[in-house]
């Protein structure tokens, strides 16, 4: 812990239960639910709700756990936008969709009992799937593959998918894929040290509209801003680069942070708490165990057009391990809080609170 700084990371809770390492966390973005993946070929559901110890204190309690029938590790889960839906991405080369019999749209929800049933399981990917992700509107559904491809699915009732485009930009393995927070816009990072930006063009079909390169190893993950007008990614080569939109299918990079040792595996940009000028918080975490929380802020009138300052950070977040996903918390109730998977097949919670 640092002194020295603002704030401090405040351990909420501790939720082992895997058997091998967890790949990621997931909120639930309508309901109080957190899900992590693992290598056990597991997704682990816990809820929370206020504790009996004041309003800003949550109890976590675990509520199952879905046997995915994944033949191999899960590596990526997300949620889609109505909170009822979750995809998981496996090193089986397959996408489950998953959904919950008998469950009231109550805040509640959380705590009531059902049993999760893969819906549809979409194949295409010819090796690992590395990471899953919906677009705001929940009508489309992202995946990517250590094949070098991502792939777009339009998601219709009734649980079907129709692939919209396999898109071979890539040159390596693709780690990650990101939707921008409002618009119809894909990123993707890779082992190739490249980010590739997407659109759809109506009388054609997906295509990348963007390179964007400067790293200088393996693009490990991607986490757009909450106002969407700008884009961080994170990188073997230890370093986090925010990009900047500067026309409407033109971004640069205007800031890279360094704060780490060892690779950065994940970054989320959450909203955070402060000024009009706040961009949010960023954290970001990897290899070294460390998590870091910066403070982005839009500089008016000076030469350089973002600053970021390092407000909390904790270092063995995991003890020895690595930390392999961060992510806020997207309810706004809930601005300061996150989650961590790491190789000790543990998930934490954690509050940033004034030092």
């Amino acid at each position: 812990m640092d002194v020295d700084l603002p704030y401090r990371l405040e351990l909420i809770s501790d939720l082992p239960g895997h058997d091998e390492r967890a790949w990621q966390v997931a909120w639930n973005p309508t309901k109080p639910l957190l899900a992590s993946c693992s290598a056990d070929k597991s997704v682990r559901m816990y809820s929370y709700r206020p504790s009996d110890h004041g309003s800003k204190s949550l109890a976590f309690s675990h509520m199952g756990t879905i046997p995915t029938g994944h033949t191999k590790t899960v590596r990526s889960i997300a949620w889609a936008p109505s909170g009822k839906t979750l995809a998981t991405g496996s090193f089986d080369s397959n996408v489950g969709i998953w959904e919950r019999e008998d469950v009231s749209d109550s805040e509640d929800a959380g705590e009531t009992a059902g049993d999760w049933e893969c819906m549809t399981l979409l194949e295409g990917h010819e090796t690992e799937c590395k990471s899953v992700g919906y677009s705001s509107s929940g009508t489309l559904l992202a995946s990517c593959s250590r094949d070098k491809t991502v792939w777009i699915w339009e998601v219709k009732p009734d649980a079907d998918f129709e692939c919209m485009g396999v898109l071979m930009e890539h040159s390596q393995d693709v780690k990650c894929v990101a939707w921008h927070p409002s618009e119809e816009i894909l990123a993707s990072a890779s082992y190739d040290d490249t980010i590739k930006l997407y659109i759809d063009d109506p009388s054609e079909d997906w295509f990348c509209f963007s390179t964007l390169s400067g790293h200088k190893s393996t693009v490990w993950s991607l986490s757009w801003s909450p106002q969407g007008s700008y884009l961080a990614s994170s990188s073997d080569d230890l370093t986090i680069r925010i990009w900047k939109r500067v026309e409407e299918h033109e971004w640069k990079s205007v800031l890279e942070l360094r704060g780490h040792e060892r690779s950065i595996y994940s970054i989320s940009w959450g909203v955070g708490k402060g000024a009009s000028e706040n961009l949010g918080w960023l954290t970001t975490t990897g290899g070294d165990g460390k998590i870091n929380v910066w403070e982005i802020t839009e500089m008016q009138h000076t030469k350089d057009p973002l600053s970021a300052t390092l407000i909390a950070r904790i270092s063995g977040a995991h003890d020895v391990n690595d930390v392999n996903s961060v992510s806020w918390c997207p309810r706004l109730e809930h601005p300061d809080l996150l989650a961590t998977a790491g190789d000790d097949g543990s998930v934490k919670v954690w509050r940033v609170v004034p030092s």
